[in-house]
């Protein structure tokens, strides 16, 4: 069974500069963390605000879902961090 991201909440975390949304699996939940550097690879023009980096998220989510979903399937963990590489 893959990973779905039925929740839209998403969040800034500033400990992480990263914005952390939720995948689930069946009954597991799982927390991802999209950095701010694979944010500017996936849109450059990025504005490096917390409202720039959300905003940023919501334009990209399609496409950041789908690597999510492919960095999950590596094996499971607590959480998962994408990063630039990630997004090629």
């Amino acid at each position: 069974m893959s990973v779905t991201f039925p929740n839209q909440s998403r969040s800034y975390d500033h400990t992480r500069d990263a914005v952390r949304f939720w995948g689930y699996q069946s009954a597991m939940e799982y927390s991802f963390f999209v950095t701010t550097g694979a944010l500017k690879r996936v849109q450059p023009s990025l504005q490096g605000s917390e409202t720039g980096l959300l905003d940023a998220f919501d334009a990209n989510r399609e496409l950041i879902y789908k690597v999510a979903a492919r960095v999950h399937a590596r094996g499971p963990r607590g959480s998962y961090e994408l990063i630039a590489a990630d997004f090629k």
